[in-house]
Parts: structure tokens; sequence; C-alpha cells
């Protein structure tokens, strides 16, 4: 029977005073919180299981608030979302969310809170890739990394991190739209995703996330990825979720 592997680890780098990413996986919800280790969780290949990554803004209030609304709400569509166009509705409907929570049209102390996302839909016969920010999917296979998602961030010298994103889930004292990025692909054999927060693809350069990818699977992938991120400086919450389709 086919099965999907999600592979995930979360932490807030050694820079942060606290996590403000959170992490779906199918039903499962990790929000702002800690893994000191990679967890593995298994599902079969069928119902779309959707794995994505919430990074909330920092520098702005509620980060975590609206990182963990986000994921919440995406994983209850989860079963739903079938199509591009479900899964835009889902980010749209997220990003009112975000802004109603903010206090909407009267602000509040938490006005202007918002969160990037980035993730992966996994279909018996497909794949979608989707974003709103500067969060990253990758495909990995034998041909190496390719990335799927499209960055809502202005280009930034390798090494050197940024806090400047061109749109992203709430984040405004007045409602703004988005357009989510979203892409339909095949599932090809042997393919693996990485799904990350920009504490990991901010201090590493791809052959790094590549080099890592060729050499391990699962857990393993998700702790060295993390364990580069940390020996690179850790500037940033870092959150990875490696996905691979296998068969039993």
């Amino acid at each position: 029977m086919p099965y999907v592997a999600v592979s995930a680890i979360s932490h807030p780098g050694l820079l942060r005073e606290r996590n403000e990413d959170s992490l779906v996986v199918g039903p499962w919800t990790l929000c702002a919180t800690v893994t000191e280790n990679p967890q593995t969780l298994i599902f079969p290949l069928g119902t779309p299981l959707v794995v994505a990554v919430a990074d909330g803004l920092g520098g702005h209030p509620g980060g975590d608030l609206a990182s963990a609304l986000v994921v919440r709400r995406i994983a209850s569509l989860g079963p739903a979302l079938t199509g591009e166009v479900a899964v835009r509705d889902a980010l749209n409907a997220c990003n009112r969310a975000v802004y109603q929570a903010a206090g909407g049209d009267r602000g509040g102390e938490l006005s202007a809170m918002g969160t990037t996302i980035a993730g992966v839909v996994v279909q018996p016969d497909s794949l979608m890739a989707f974003n709103v920010g500067d969060s990253r999917v990758f495909a990995a296979s034998d041909d190496g990394l390719r990335q799927l998602s499209v960055d809502d961030s202005p280009p930034h010298p390798a090494g050197r991190t940024t806090s400047l994103v061109t749109q992203c889930l709430g984040g405004s004292p007045t409602y703004r739209a988005v357009h989510p990025h979203v892409a339909a692909g095949p599932l090809p054999p042997g393919e693996r995703y990485l799904v990350c927060s920009d504490g990991l693809t901010d201090p590493l350069p791809e052959e790094a996330l590549e080099e890592v990818l060729r050499e391990h699977d699962d857990g393993r992938a998700a702790f060295e990825l993390w364990k580069a991120a940390i020996e690179a400086g850790g500037p940033d919450n870092i959150t990875v979720a490696v996905v691979r389709v296998g068969q039993e």
C-alpha cells in the first residue's frame, strides 16, 4: 500500500526568544512550540494530505497567534483541498481570518499581525505546491533540488536574512487581498519534498540543502537540515518538513 511519510522539526533558532513558526501535517498541528527531535508521521496515500509551514511575522505583534490560526484552519480544510481553486480559496479565507482576528477595521494591539505559509497537498497521482510569502517548497530528485514555491520577497545576498515580504496572510492594519502561488503537477516516483521556513533557507545555500537530502531521508534528513542551520548561526526560527511517498 502506498503511503506518505512526513518528518518534521521546529525550533526557535539561536537568536530568537520564541518560536513563531507553526506546522500542519494532515490533521496534526504543531503551533509555536519546540521539538528537540524530528517527529515522523505516516499516512496512507489517498485523501488529500496537506503539509505546510506558517512563519509568523517577526517585528509584528502576534506572529505566533497568526501562524497557529492559519495551520489549524488549513488542517480542518485539508481533506477538501482537491484542486488549485480550493487551495486558493482556503488561503484567501485564512488571510481574511487573520485580519479579523487582529481586530479588523477596529484595529487593536494585534493589528497587522501576519504570517507566511508554504506547503504541499499530496494526492495519489498529483502534488500541489502553494505559498504566500517567503517560506519555501522544494522538490528533491536524482536530478537535484528545484524550488516549487515563488518567493514573495525582494532578492538579497546569500547568507543575509531579510524580514521584508511583499505579501503575506494578514500583516497589514487594513485588509489586503492576496494572490497565492499554486502549482499542480504529477507525483514522480522517488521524488521527495522539503517544506520550510526561511530560518532554514536564509543561512544555507541550496547546495547545502541538496547535499543533506542526497545523503539522508526522513527524520535524519530533517535533523541534519536543522543542525546545518544552527551551525550557520540559527538567526531565525527553523521549521522543516521532509515529505516522502513510499510503497510498503
